[in-house]
């Protein structure tokens, strides 16, 4: 009767911990949900660690396309800045699938539309957001590596069949019979083939435990097919259509799939039954032969793993964008055409925390000139980032924000090449030459940003290379947004470029920048004044001035 009794008491102290584990996992899903209504449009949070944003371009790898946005300019313009602001998606499919998106601009209007049309519906359907968010946060991730890097491991394990297992399996049969015509010779043999067994599966299994984290993240993926594809979520009608048709592909996946998933499988575990079932393993290496069956299908089936990470990556994308612009009240929706024109009120920057905002509208190419720090760099990429939000979020930081489809390129915060044995010069021209090549390509049109022509090398050949750079980037149906601080260029290219300029005020010893562009070219030169500003030796400055002043009466310098 004792014996009943701590039964009864184990298996009700075993239930209520179940029944504990499952309401404390209510309540922390409860809680998730509550901070997701409170914190919509909230910056994220998220830590990068170097490995893991690493790995966040993988599936942007996988799929670049020559249109995209490239090195050069993603660096040039603080992209990755921008997408951590921007990242409020759940699972490693929406980062990643986020990343590729402010890469890859759309150059079809039906496409833009039809992401807009994902991005409101989930910013104003709370309920379906909520429900799609908790699924990808149960999605997750893959740790520091990418699933794209998983399923690309799996290729070094080479074709792998499971005849070496059936015939362990047959000579185990053949054992067992012998044991029926000669006992001592037949267990002899079944010793044999179970030694043999037990040592070639931990030579196998430890060969092929690093590749399972792949199998359980398809796992998790199938399962949450399951669940958003069965909410009938009704935006989703198309992509729930193509979920299903992939997911089919992996019907047999799960069969026998304990066998090798299990979490107790070679654990040691006290648990008798998974001590039997272990024992099964190493003599009938089920498991081995279970992981080449899931390793043929997942090989098999690439292309629809790739098509269901794609599309749950899109809806956790979308619904990080809808989140982003509840972040920032101040933004809009571009209008966007086929005319070759941008034109904009009030557009910032959306890094800058208190930005001071500009107009521009314009159909030609312009040139900036104004003194350092006065705004010319920051205005350039203001209209750089916005043109890629435009083609890529379909949302700018702007009142408004009318444009064509461009393909964008920028020469801005270039650095000498020293691994490469390149000098600052040689960085840029290389540079410039990708702009230039872009603009041979029939098609889309350029819409390039360059910020100090040639800075690398002289007064006169920089001028005259700037002037037949500058000039051949404005060709053709291309836009080239540039700034300088070589007044003559405005004069050289005021034909083909419309002048814009930045200000500063010098008022009692001290400077004053609006950050407001203004139209023509900049009038004041206050490079020499800031010396005094700045404390130098009034010596320096007056002897500078002079010098200045001579050669524009003179035309030539003196010392």
């Amino acid at each position: 009767m004792e014996y009943v009794i701590f039964a009864v008491a184990m298996l009700l102290f075993l239930l209520s911990l179940m029944i504990k584990g499952y309401l404390d996992s209510k309540k922390e899903e409860k809680e998730f949900i509550r901070k997701l209504r409170s914190d919509y449009g909230v910056i994220s949070e998220k830590q990068y660690k170097p490995e893991r944003f690493e790995s966040i371009s993988h599936y942007y790898e996988k799929h670049k396309q020559d249109s995209g946005i490239d090195d050069i300019t993603w660096n040039d313009l603080n992209m990755d800045e921008i997408y951590q602001k921007m990242d409020g998606t759940m699972s490693a499919a929406g980062e990643e699938y986020l990343y590729y998106l402010l890469r890859t601009p759309v150059y079809e209007i039906g496409e833009l539309k039809r992401r807009e049309e994902m991005i409101e519906y989930f910013r104003t359907h709370e309920n379906d957001r909520l429900a799609c968010q908790v699924l990808f946060k149960k999605l997750g991730g893959t740790g520091k590596f990418s699933i794209y890097d998983y399923l690309d491991y799996l290729d070094n394990l080479g074709e792998r069949n499971s005849g070496s297992h059936y015939f362990a399996l047959l000579l185990i049969a053949v054992s067992i019979v012998v044991i029926f015509i000669n006992l001592p010779l037949g267990l002899c043999l079944l010793s044999f083939v179970f030694i043999r067994n037990i040592i070639s599966y931990f030579k196998i299994k430890n060969e092929i435990d690093p590749y399972i984290t792949s199998f359980t993240y398809i796992f998790r993926l199938l399962d949450m097919v399951d669940k958003l594809t069965g909410r009938k979520i009704e935006i989703l009608s198309e992509e729930n259509r193509a979920l299903k048709e992939a997911a089919n592909k992996f019907t047999g996946f799960k069969r026998g799939s304990f066998l090798l998933m299990s979490p107790g499988r070679m654990s040691a575990s006290a648990n008798l039954i998974d001590l039997f079932l272990d024992y099964l393993r190493m003599i009938f290496h089920l498991d081995l032969i279970q992981f080449n069956r899931m390793l043929r299908i997942v090989r098999n089936h690439t292309r629809e793993i790739d098509a269901i990470l794609s599309i749950i990556g899109k809806v956790d994308a979308v619904i990080a964008i809808g989140a982003f612009r509840q972040g920032n009240p101040d933004h809009c929706i571009p209008q966007i055409g086929e005319q070759i024109m941008i034109r904009s009120t009030k557009l910032y920057h959306p890094l800058i925390e208190k930005p001071v905002k500009n107009d521009i509208d314009e159909n030609r190419s312009i040139l900036i000139t104004g003194s350092n720090a006065s705004g010319k760099s920051t205005f350039l990429k203001a209209v750089a980032v916005n043109a890629i939000l435009a083609q890529t979020i379909h949302t700018c930081m702007a009142d408004s924000y009318e444009t064509g489809l461009f393909r964008i390129l920028s020469s801005m915060t270039l650095r000498d090449d020293i691994q490469g044995g390149d000098s600052y010069y040689m960085v840029e021209i290389k540079a410039l030459k990708r702009i230039l090549d872009a603009q041979q390509k029939e098609g889309i049109p350029v819409l390039c940003f360059v910020d100090e022509v040639l800075r690398g090398t002289n007064t006169v050949e920089r001028i005259a290379a700037s002037a037949q750079i500058l000039k051949s980037l404005c060709t053709g149906t291309s836009l080239c947004f540039a700034a300088t601080h070589d007044i003559e260029l405005t004069h050289i290219l005021e034909d083909l470029y419309a002048n814009y300029h930045f200000e500063e005020e010098i008022e009692q010893e001290d400077i004053f920048f609006s950050y407001k562009i203004m139209k023509g070219r900049a009038t004041t030169r206050n490079a020499i004044k800031l010396l005094g500003i700045m404390g130098y030796d009034q010596r320096i400055v007056k002897e500078a001035e002079k010098m200045a002043s001579d050669f524009l009466e003179k035309g030539n310098w003196t010392c």
